[in-house]
């Protein structure tokens, strides 16, 4: 009996429960979120044509990089500007701890007699050591680093006035740690470090920041970063490859390139390069790039996916579509000039974007010989396709 009365009250307070829920959603089809607005005129898309490709390594150690005091035989610039020529980089990112020089960095790194060259392209920075986690900081002209690592631990609204009135570069260096994180406001960063050294598998929750950072409305570049301090057969000098797509052949275009996001990572200095497109106006030309953001005009885009360079013509490559943070599709590539388009219809007001992730044959790397086994069939990640984000924001 009393068994009876319980099993009868349990299902008249599910009918109740299931009343109230439904009594509670109401749907107001006439509210309007104040925050989603038709954008004004954007910036002109740059050239897709005048510029070139150059790839190198933003996140590298020196001898100086040492808490003993400098190490002449650790890693000494000379011979990671020559390792970086012998595969080709057109740049490089020696980004030394400040900490172990205390913020002297001027008088360190960038006074090294080998740090200058004539061929490539040296960006000044470094790795902003910090108890909330690390950044790399780039400039193409040397600056005051001394006065950034001294702010270092003070409100993020003071750190983003000393990074503006120094005019630098700031990415996130590995921001979901382990250890190390990066515990600073995005909104202080221009890039990110979504790849770090030759183990794609450990930036699963540096992915899923980015992934948020973009969702909120953040253009943050995606990035590369070897994160080497000494040589090594299994994670050196270009695991991964950060490939730039610049004005000119300038240290500025490349940190230009770096803010506007016309930036892909590779696995390794020969691997393919992927390369994202989409044709806006349906001429059958594609108008912009992998970085670019555009308002949508509720038609229908075509959007191309290209793999240029070493590609292993008898394999098949896998191009995941991840679209708002979520996968979109997946297809297959093949042949000596591997291409892929799809076709898409970004909302008319409401943010959206697109990126790759690029899947498929290892490719090998003699200079680094265990890297290729370690980085398995991750080949290569494209920054996104924007639509309707806000420039302002």
């Amino acid at each position: 009996m009393y068994k009876n009365i319980r099993t009868a009250f349990a299902v008249l307070a599910m009918i109740s429960t299931g009343n109230m829920v439904s009594a509670q959603q109401k749907i107001d089809k006439d509210h309007v979120n104040p925050w989603i607005k038709p954008l004004g005129a954007l910036p002109p898309i740059a050239s897709l044509t005048e510029g070139e490709w150059m790839k190198g390594d933003l996140h590298v150690h020196s001898s100086y990089s040492s808490e003993g005091g400098y190490d002449p035989q650790r890693h000494p610039i000379s011979k990671i500007k020559a390792f970086a020529k012998s595969v080709g980089f057109g740049f490089i990112g020696i980004t030394d701890h400040d900490n172990h020089v205390l913020g002297n960095t001027a008088n360190n790194t960038w006074a090294d007699t080998a740090f200058k060259d004539n061929t490539l392209l040296m960006l000044y920075g470094a790795e902003w050591t910090t108890t909330r986690g690390h950044g790399n900081t780039f400039s193409a002209t040397p600056y005051d680093h001394q006065k950034f690592y001294d702010v270092r631990d003070q409100r993020d609204a003071d750190i983003a006035k000393v990074k503006k009135e120094l005019g630098i570069h700031l990415s996130a260096n590995h921001p979901a740690g382990p250890k190390d994180h990066f515990g600073f406001s995005y909104d202080l960063v221009d890039a990110m470090e979504v790849w770090n050294s030759c183990q794609w598998t450990k930036n699963a929750n540096s992915n899923l920041i980015w992934e948020d950072m973009l969702s909120s409305g953040r253009r943050i570049t995606a990035r590369g970063g070897s994160d080497v301090h000494r040589p090594s057969d299994v994670n050196y000098i270009g695991t991964p490859t950060t490939w730039v797509f610049a004005a000119k052949h300038t240290a500025q275009a490349v940190v230009d390139a770096l803010l506007n996001g016309r930036v892909s990572i590779s696995a390794n200095p020969y691997a393919p390069r992927v390369e994202f497109y989409a044709d806006i106006n349906e001429d059958g030309k594609m108008d912009m790039m992998m970085g670019d953001n555009a308002k949508s005009t509720g038609k229908p885009i075509k959007f191309r996916v290209e793999l240029k360079g070493n590609v292993k013509t008898d394999s098949t490559y896998t191009v995941n579509v991840i679209k708002d943070g979520r996968k979109f599709g997946s297809y297959k590539m093949e042949g000596k000039n591997p291409v892929v388009e799809f076709t898409d219809t970004p909302k008319l007001v409401e943010r959206m974007y697109y990126r790759l992730i690029i899947e498929g044959p290892s490719t090998d790397y003699p200079e680094v010989p265990k890297s290729a086994k370690v980085t398995g069939n991750m080949v290569a990640l494209s920054n996104p396709i924007y639509f309707n984000f806000d420039p302002k924001f």
